[in-house]
């Protein structure tokens, strides 16, 4: 059987961990103008990925090019070609790239099942002595984070993957019209029958107060659905009795609730034409829900909350813990405190001139400019220490950024590695998202309300193939199953999709999935980066 990936670190590790953590402290100004000194040495060419997210303005270029890319290229110790990848068909992208042998030298992506999906094919490189020989600034960093080496090493004992040290950040986060529950004369819901309540009287009771019955409580599309899981922790895998099952009353529950919120008109009724939620979000900036799905880090989230409030000006935002269910009171998904997201192609002509990318990629100064901008230009050290921008134009130069710095820890600059930290608190709007932020941390990291998975998604195991296709073969018909519950009225309730997805699994052989994760879990829930661990960071 494959054995789990990830492994925790020793406890004598952790006062370590929070030590480096502590000792690092907020870096004062953050000179950020240089990467790193020419040298008379010859720059190689390599190759790299990078998400494309579609969040390129069109003054600044495309993300294969741009003002920062070709900040790299003058300040990195490489001539870097950089590789669009679609984010939303990240894997299929990634999978065809290597199958056609034209697939970046370096690659970027936060999926654990192409990680090893890749692994076992013999694509990856194994980077232990490329570590050890070619790099600096990386090996430091496996120094002083040893739980990054460990949660990047294989069952054949050697490291295959570079990653980062987030700390413990929220990341989705339940957004809530505070002056609409006033127009309603509701309270904060602290269930989820007193959500639907709350979801009713957004769409019924005018509260725009514009005289017109065009609001909805909520939409079902993208992350509020995931948070709407979540809620239910409806998340497939869960732990009974001590044991690790597959779910089925969670997932019908929580197809009911939408169920009742569709049928009843609390929700725009096309979610399904919307996977990636432009139109709820739009929705949601233009006034016209009262409830939404959102992450709390980084600017494209701010400038989202900074056109909600020119639409609206008087609209109060407030983040709500996730309301109880039947299940219990769960957190939405959050950062993934040590995560791996890079690997080097096998077939890479230069992975000393790899090595030596990460290294600069990797390191403090030139992950601050790529967070911060050049000092003085983009922005300057604010009154708490941390860097702030100088104006929002310039903060917009910055809005894509993120995809570049996949290897940039957080946790180098303390708390001034968080988002939030970056904001001017002087300006209204920005103090404003700033202590949503906050809200969001109080809701969502703490184990009392924990996320609703057994951990953070990205350290689930990985089954082998045969497990995998079992898998892949009836999950989207599942899915499918679940979305006609909601949506077809009366004929065909969530009791009806529920029979016909556990006779689906059955047939294609989900037993033999149960008893695989049911195995993994007995033998690694004492050594796995499991659920309870994860807030061991905070």
């Amino acid at each position: 059987m494959q054995r789990r990936r990830s492994k925790w670190m020793t406890a004598g590790m952790l006062p370590a961990l929070a030590m480096t953590v502590v000792m690092s402290g907020c870096s004062g100004g953050g000179s950020q103008q240089q990467g790193q000194e020419p040298g008379s040495k010859k720059k190689e060419n390599i190759t790299v990925s990078v998400y494309d997210r579609g969040l390129v303005p069109e003054s600044e270029g495309t993300i294969e090019k741009n003002r920062w890319t070709e900040w790299i290229n003058e300040n990195g110790p490489a001539n870097v070609k950089f590789v669009a990848i679609p984010r939303n068909d990240a894997t299929a992208k990634l999978t065809t790239l290597f199958a056609s042998g034209s697939a970046p030298d370096l690659i970027f992506e936060y999926s654990n099942t192409l990680r090893d999906q890749l692994y076992s094919q013999k694509q990856l490189l194994s980077v232990d002595d490329l570590i050890e020989k070619h790099s600096t600034t990386y090996k430091k960093l496996l120094e002083e984070y040893p739980l990054l080496k460990s949660v990047a090493t294989m069952p054949d004992g050697k490291m295959y993957s570079f990653g980062k040290i987030n700390g413990l950040q929220t990341n989705h986060a339940l957004y809530l019209r505070a002056d609409w529950l006033k127009q309603v004369n509701k309270e904060v819901p602290k269930t989820t029958e007193e959500l639907y309540e709350v979801l009713k009287a957004f769409t019924e009771q005018d509260p725009d107060g514009n005289g017109i019955q065009d609001t909805y409580g909520t939409s079902l599309a993208y992350i509020t659905s995931h948070i709407i899981n979540a809620m239910f922790q409806n998340v497939r895998w869960v732990v009974e009795d001590g044991q690790l099952v597959r779910d089925w009353e969670r997932a019908k529950a929580a197809t009911e609730f939408r169920k009742r919120l569709y049928d009843e008109g609390l929700v725009d009724k096309d979610f399904l034409t919307d996977k990636g939620g432009q139109k709820a979000q739009q929705d949601w900036v233009n006034g016209k829900i009262g409830m939404w799905g959102g992450q709390t880090n980084g600017p494209a989230w701010f400038q989202i909350y900074e056109s909600l409030k020119k639409n609206n000006p008087s609209a109060e935002v407030i983040v709500i813990p996730l309301p109880e269910s039947p299940f219990g009171q769960f957190s939405p998904t959050i950062q993934n405190p040590v995560q791996l997201t890079a690997m080097i192609n096998a077939q890479a002509k230069n992975p000393e001139a790899v090595m030596e990318y990460i290294d600069f990629i990797s390191s403090e100064s030139a992950g601050k400019t790529l967070k911060y901008g050049l000092e003085g230009t983009h922005s300057t050290q604010g009154s708490n220490g941390c860097q702030t921008f100088v104006d929002k134009d310039k903060a917009k130069e910055l809005s894509y950024t993120d995809d570049f710095r996949m290897l940039y820890s957080p946790v180098l600059e303390g708390k001034c590695g968080k988002y939030e930290e970056t904001l001017n608190q002087d300006i209204p709007v920005e103090k404003e998202f700033y202590d949503l932020v906050k809200m969001a941390d109080e809701a969502y990291l703490t184990p009392e309300r924990p996320i609703a998975d057994i951990t953070h998604g990205e350290h689930m195991p990985t089954p082998p193939e045969d497990i995998q296709m079992i898998v892949s073969s009836v999950n989207k018909q599942i899915d499918d199953l679940w979305n006609k519950a909601i949506v077809s009225g009366p004929s065909y309730t969530a009791d009806q999709a529920m029979t016909e997805a556990k006779t689906l699994w059955d047939k294609a052989g989900g037993k033999q999935v149960e008893e695989w994760y049911a195995k993994w879990y007995s033998e690694n829930k004492d050594t796995a980066l499991l659920r309870d661990k994860l807030y061991e960071f905070k």
